[in-house]
């Protein structure tokens, strides 16, 4: 049975958390309205300054490709993120920053980071080096085979202590620059119903799924990390993420692509990622999207990194959590200092730090 939180102070540096009695919630609450979670989440929330809010949507990079070990220990010493993504390292390296990171948390009395990883079929042994052969997600073609995939990577993810998963990777094509073999292929009936899989069965497993790349990265020409990219006219990859919407994927990722020459969506130039059009409009107004979303790395893409305060400019159109920016702290800054300004958008940051908080509680990290 579930009983009422009571909330007390653990520190003069921040208070939070949990009494006498927990209340027990997992992913299949988020969605839900369950009076016991909204008032812990209001009540976490409220204990938090503006820094510890807006820090919970940072997510720094970690692993031989992200940022060192130092300066990611520092990040989370200093409180100024909420979450990690862990590049390519090996079962032990990841296990030993990650156990390090959760005890300067606890030690800190801060809010639990909230562990990432690009684990798609594809990428998996290159994201945790020693794993067993895992086939590309090109090569999975039926409900059965994408289960037992996901289970097994779910499997790995657990005993790591990642929480959230960045796939699968929803676009049509196989033959896309950057897409290749991560896709589930070219047809997009099969697309949807194998996305849909994949979701369920992460999260069957208590990790969070995150369908990618919003709004379609298959019909697209060239590669995001070298140069801007385009869809010229229809959105014709969107209506994959309908039923993955309505089955209850709580993050989608969005991805820095330009939209032009279509009178309704056309980004102004913008990525995707940047434009309030396709992230709010979209995504959240038409599409009825209430989970997280996510940016698409915004340190080393060229297709971003070229905009003044693009990890501002992220947040503005409406993506909850802040992909890899290439300076957390002055990340930071530039919300807060928006914030002061801009009663709409301050009130925009209370619903994604609400939303990251209510995630963490559903999968019983807080």
């Amino acid at each position: 049975m579930r009983s009422l939180l009571t909330l007390f102070v653990l520190s003069s540096s921040f208070t939070c958390f949990l009494s006498a009695q927990e209340a027990s919630f997992s992913l299949d609450d988020f969605y839900r309205y369950d009076s016991n979670l909204e008032y812990t989440t209001d009540s976490i929330y409220d204990s938090l300054s503006e820094k510890q809010r807006v820090a919970q949507m940072i997510v720094t990079s970690a692993g031989e490709l992200g940022k060192s070990d130092k300066t990611v220990l520092e990040l989370v010493e200093q409180n100024l993120i909420g979450g990690v993504v862990y590049l390519k390292g090996s079962r032990t390296s990841h296990k030993s920053l990650i156990d390090s990171l959760n005890a300067i948390s606890k030690t800190n009395n801060s809010l639990p980071l909230l562990n990432s990883m690009d684990a798609e079929p594809s990428l998996f042994n290159g994201r945790i080096s020693g794993t067993e052969k895992m086939m590309n997600t090109i090569d999975i073609k039926t409900n059965e085979q994408c289960d037992s995939i996901a289970h097994l990577i779910n499997e790995e993810l657990t005993a790591l202590g990642i929480h959230q998963n960045f796939a699968p990777v929803c676009d049509i094509s196989p033959n896309n620059e950057a897409i290749k073999n991560r896709s589930f292929g070219s047809d997009k009936e099969s697309v949807m119903e194998l996305s849909k899989q994949f979701i369920l069965s992460t999260q069957e497993d208590n990790i969070v799924a995150t369908a990618k790349h919003f709004p379609g990265h298959g019909l697209v020409k060239g590669d995001t990390h070298k140069q801007s990219v385009y869809i010229d006219g229809d959105l014709q990859e969107v209506d994959i993420y309908k039923p993955l919407i309505e089955s209850g994927v709580i993050s989608i990722m969005v991805a820095h692509i330009t939209v032009l020459n279509n009178p309704k969506y056309d980004t102004k130039g913008l990525p995707a990622t940047c434009s309030k059009t396709i992230v709010t409009d979209l995504l959240k107004n038409e599409l009825n999207f209430k989970g997280l979303i996510i940016s698409d790395a915004l340190n080393i893409m060229k297709a971003v990194t070229i905009l003044d305060k693009a990890p501002l400019q992220a947040s503005m159109a409406g993506c909850d959590m802040i992909l890899m920016p290439i300076d957390e702290l002055q990340t930071m800054n530039w919300v807060l200092e928006e914030m002061k300004s801009n009663s709409a958008y301050k009130k925009q940051v209370e619903q994604s730090v609400k939303k990251i908080i209510r995630l963490k509680i559903c999968l019983g990290l807080v």
